[in-house]
This record gives structure tokens, sequence and C-alpha cells, in this order.
């Protein structure tokens, strides 16, 4: 009896050619294929497909996510155990380096290879101290590395005292992995610590050890250049007091060991002139800049005529002069004010440069009696080449820029900012300018630029082919950016005039988020009309060439520079040397100013690489660099101090000494 099986096919017979074999059975979808497209049959097995590569993308994201997660507790970790408690790590340091000096102080013996073992079977040979690129780090082995290990316990936050460090005899070096990482979890609170710092380490090792390779290479030939160090916003009281003189002193001492060539001090137009117009208390200044002589360090002062704080909230650092918040009661016009009405206080309108609506005075006319102010009251220490230079604050956080993208009306990045031009004055401005075209109803800002936290394709104004490169859009972006170039040109007109032969400085800012569209969105509401077809920096770069200033750039870190989410479509790179290039064709030195706190070698190597690059034919090179950092450099002495000892070397010029670092 025979019997047949399913699906079978008779042989071919001879001279036929065998059939094709029968498709495998449909696989029922799972997950996201498992929805009504993916069940619609066999012949929609296309959709299925490339839900599963998105699904693919996604875990390839969570994967890139949780690497990410793990290399911001190492650093954390490695933070930590440098500024609470003396650990010998090397300053390129990684999990291994943490392993081998716990296991070394429990009592264990730790190759450089690796090999492990307790030192009761075998003599304690103690490895040679490892090296990577320029810095040395010392043999663990010390006893003033025991001591402080032992009085921090495993499993306890760094900031707790414990009687000693006990381990368990079965508890081997690699087990070890967990309890540190527990410990690193637990820690949040030390020194510098916040998300934004936890992610100062690059995406994976080659860009790590490149960095670390850059920071260690040859600078010896290259040009010097001076690094300033920002002092603490808080040591000049709301009454123009020097707050803490001694600590200012152990502030500048330290940074003196630093070998830096000065330091940045912020002359705020809120303090000085805080109480009546045209009186100025200077008392503070003077008090901090006689500290500062002492120390024959050099001075460079940033003239903040904008405020700092959220001024929404009741929590305001520094504010504007009284006396304009009083004017703002009557006359809320003289703020940058949005499409629904928002004032932004953090700045004085451009509209009001020409109006004189403070007290019998215009906004020009207020900002240049406090530089002559400024230059009459410390021009000895100008002579006598203390003070360096003078950077003019032009706009919000002092850049030049509009307050587009404010925080305290709810904006976060990546969003593309609101145009800030509804104040009465500039509203004036625009209408005289339409009218000039013969085209009355342009005299307005447009209704389809989205809002604070929109993205530009979802707005009609600059999305692809969007209003933004009409008729009027271009007649606006040319007016709205003209008012910017306008401003800087009347401002600096008069600080040549009160600062005769100083050095003056202005601060171009960064808006590199949405710089890869055509559009360029973030840009333009900040006032600079850069899309795809149209230079937009070089206008503005020509006038402060006009002057003879300096031009100061910011410099992020390579975490922005490798960007993990491009929902943003950020080029901070291409940003960064289209400014440069193009103020190099305009013959405008530049100067650097880090954005965030410099906690590694990415970070250093990053500003080297801006500030020295390594293969440009006309030699170009900053002219000087400015350190920002907060808390106090004096606060971060142990965190990170070989690194930066040897940054300002290179910067310098010259070569480390041997050990160094």
């Amino acid at each position: 009896m025979s019997m047949k099986l399913p699906h079978a096919h008779p042989p071919p017979a001879l001279g036929e050619e065998e059939p094709p074999p029968s498709p495998p059975p449909q696989r029922r979808p799972r997950g996201f294929a498992s929805g009504p497209a993916a069940s619609a049959g066999a012949g929609a097995a296309g959709p299925p497909r490339r839900r599963g590569e998105r699904e693919r993308e996604r875990e390839k994201e969570r994967t890139k996510l949780r690497e990410r997660h793990r290399r911001a507790i190492t650093s954390r970790m490695l933070a930590g155990l440098r500024q609470h408690g003396n650990f010998p790590l090397p300053a390129r340091a990684d999990m291994n380096d943490v392993l081998a000096a716990l296991a070394r102080a429990a009592g264990w013996t730790v190759h450089p290879d690796g090999t492990t073992f307790r030192s009761s079977n075998q003599p304690h040979l103690p490895p040679p101290p490892p090296q990577l690129g320029m810095f040395q780090v010392a043999p663990v082995e010390t006893p003033a590395f025991i001591n402080t290990l032992n009085s921090y316990a495993i499993g306890t936050p760094l900031d707790s005292q414990a009687s000693a460090l006990q381990t368990d005899d079965s508890l081997s070096p690699s087990s070890l992995d967990s309890v540190v990482a527990d410990r690193s979890i637990k820690t949040e609170n030390y020194g510098n610590s916040s998300s934004a710092n936890s992610l100062n380490c690059m995406d994976n090792d080659q860009q790590l050890l490149r960095s670390s390779a850059v920071l260690a290479g040859d600078y010896t030939k290259t040009p010097y250049i001076p690094v300033y160090a920002s002092l603490p916003m808080g040591i000049i009281n709301s009454h123009c007091q020097l707050v803490d003189p001694e600590g200012v002193r152990a502030e500048l001492r330290h940074l003196k060991s630093l070998n830096v060539d000065g330091v940045v001090v912020d002359c705020w137009w809120g303090i000085v002139e805080a109480w009546i117009p045209r009186k100025y208390e200077w008392s503070g200044y003077r008090d901090l800049f006689g500290i500062i002589k002492e120390f024959k360090l050099k001075v460079q002062v940033v003239l903040s005529f904008h405020g700092c704080g959220d001024t929404g909230s009741g929590d305001v650092l520094i504010s504007l002069p009284k006396w304009i918040m009083e004017i703002a009661k009557e006359n809320q016009d003289i703020f940058f004010t949005d499409r629904e009405g928002r004032r932004s206080t953090e700045c004085l309108s451009w509209g009001i440069d020409k109006e004189r609506v403070l007290r019998g005075r215009t906004g020009i006319e207020a900002y240049f009696d406090f530089m002559r102010s400024f230059h009459m009251e410390f021009r000895n220490l100008s002579e006598e080449g203390l003070i360096s230079a003078i950077e003019i604050g032009l706009g919000a956080s002092g850049e030049l820029r509009y307050p587009s993208c404010p925080e305290i009306m709810g904006w976060k990045y990546p969003g593309i900012g609101e145009f800030q031009c509804y104040d009465r004055y500039m509203q004036k401005n625009l209408r005289k300018s339409a009218v000039s075209r013969g085209h009355l109803f342009w005299a307005r800002g447009p209704d389809n630029a989205g809002y604070y936290n929109s993205r530009p394709h979802e707005t009609g104004f600059f999305c692809d082919g969007g209003d933004y490169d009409s008729f009027y859009g271009r007649f606006f972006l040319n007016w709205y950016s003209g008012v910017l170039i306008d401003h800087v040109d009347q401002v600096l007109s008069l600080a040549t005039l009160a600062f005769d032969g100083a050095e003056i400085v202005v601060k171009v800012p960064s808006i590199y988020w949405w710089y890869r569209t055509a559009s360029h969105a973030a840009e333009l509401t900040a006032g600079f009309y850069n899309p795809t077809n149209r230079d937009g920096y070089s206008p503005v770069l020509k006038m402060l060439k006009k002057h003879a200033v300096i031009l100061k750039l910011v410099c992020y870190g390579p975490q922005f520079t490798v960007q993990e989410n491009d929902e943003a479509f950020a080029d901070l790179e291409g940003l960064t040397w289209q400014v440069m290039n193009t103020a190099w064709d305009h013959g405008l030195p530049i100067c650097i100013e880090s954005a965030l706190p410099c906690l590694d070698g990415d970070m250093y190597s990053q500003i080297l690489d801006t500030a020295k690059p390594r293969n440009d034919p006309d030699r170009h090179h900053a002219s000087f660099f400015s350190y920002r950092q907060q808390p106090p450099f004096l606060l971060q002495r142990d965190v990170y101090f070989p690194e930066l000892r040897t940054f300002v070397k290179c910067m310098h010029g010259e070569a480390p000494q041997n050990g160094e670092g």
C-alpha cells in the first residue's frame, strides 16, 4: 500500500527541467508588522520588510543610547574618583585602570598584560606606570593612595567617609566592575556634575584615541596663543562690592600656577548704573582690578548690556538697571517683542537705538555714556597694559543676535525660535522700509513662521520652497538682518571713539541647528540671513572689519559635533568653518571661547584644532582663547588638572615636561 507524501512532487521525466521549489510558507508577522497592513496577505510582503528595517534602525539607536549611558557613567565615576580621593588615574583612564587600582589597593597583583593574582601566592612585582600619550601616571602603590582608598568604602557615596576598604576573598577584580558601577549610579553630587557634562565622551574608542593623540601632538613650533580664564559671575554683588577678596586671591593664585595669561571679568550695566541714570559705581571693580594687578595677570573686560537669569520666575541673577525697569512699567515697547506680544526683558530693543525714550537719551547714547565712564575710570590701567581687550555686548547673552530662543518663553532645543520685531519702534522701522519699496502691505511680520519650538517643515515660511524665498520673504529678511547690522555699526562707531586704540571684541553666536536645511530657520530668526543660497555672515563680518574689531567665536564640545540624533539637521563644524573662512577672507582676526566646561582631552583637542588649524596653508590661528568655566577653577583644581595644564602649554607652543600630566 503506497502512501503519498503531502506537498511532494513527482520526479521529473528524463529531459524535463526540474520544477522550481515551492515558496516557503508565510510566517506570521510580529511586533510592528502585525498590524492591519501586514495582514493583507502575501502581496503585502514589502511593507513588513520595511517595518523590519525601521525596527532594526530603532534597535541600533537604542544600542547607541545604552552605550552612551554606559560611557557617561564611566565619565562620572572617573571624575568623582579624581575629585574626592587623589586617585592617580591616567588622564585618559578607562575601567581597566580603575579595576587595576582597586585590585592593587585590595592586595592583588596586576601585571601590565592584565594577569591578576593574590599577592600572597607570588611575590609582588609592581608594574611600570602606564603611559597614554603625554600623560604619565605615578605608581598606585603609594601610602597616600592606599590611605585615600581606605577612607572611601565601596558601595557608599564618595562624599561619605567609611572606616576601611573591605573585600571578600572570593571577590575577584573582574567582579568589582558591578560594584563600582553601582556606586557611580548612586553618586550624583560631585563637583560639576550634570547630564550635559556626562556627555563629554565620544561615540567610539577610535575617536577617543584620536583625540588623545591630537592633544599629545607636537605644538612646540606653533604660534603663541594667550589663554584667559573667566572669573565667577558672583564676585561683584548688586551694590558693586567685591564679595570675597581672599577667595579671589586664592582663585588667581591657582590660575597663575596654570600659567594662564589673564582673566575675563564681566562688567554689568545693571550693577554699575543700577539706580540713577548717569550715576556710575565702579568701586567693586576697582578693588578687583587692584587684586588682579598684584598677580601680574592681564584683564579682558566684557561690557554686558544685557541681563542674566530667569526674569520671569523672579529668580534674577543680574537684571537691566532698575531705572530702565521703571521706564518699562509705562513703556514696554523698549524691549524686544514676539508675535504674541510677549516681551523679552533680557536686553533693550534695537528699535530704540535712535529713540529718546530713556530719560532723554537714546539706547545708543546710554551705551556710549557707560563705555566712556569705564574708560575715564580705568584709563590708567589701559595705559599700563593691564586691560588687554574690551568686549562689547551687542544683544542677547552678550552675543550679536536677537533674543529669538528665550527659554523663559518655553523655547527648547532644537526649536526654530521666533522673530523679535513686534514692538512699536521696530514696526515703525519696518513700515518705513516697506513704504520705501512701494509695498505698504509688506509692513508686517510673517504670519506662517511657526512658534518657538516649531520645526522648519511644519511652517509655511521656513519649509523647502517656503515663503522665506519669496519676494516678500527676501524683503523681510533683508530688513530684519539689516537692523542687526545697523545696530553693530552704530555701537561700534561710538565704542572706537570711547576706547581710542584699545582692542575691541564682538561675540558672534553659533546657531548650528537646522544648518543642513535649505532655510537655516534658527539663524534667520536670530538675525543672520544665511540660507543655502546666500552667505549671510559676510555683510556682518564686513561691518566688523570696518571697525577693526576681533571676532569671538564660540566653540562647543565633541558631543555637539558628533550628532547622535539627526532630527535637528545640525552641523556645528560646517557653521564654524563658514564663519572662520569668511572672517579670514575679510582679514578679520578671530578668537575662541569655550561654551561648555572642558572636562576631558576631547574638548581640548577640538579647541586646539580650531585655534591652530594644522592644514591651513595661510597659517591662520586664533588671537587668544577665553575659558568659560563654572564652578570656579579653584574648586576643580584636582579634576582634569593635568589635561588643563598640558592644554595651556600647547596653546603657548611649549613642550610639556617629562612626566607632566
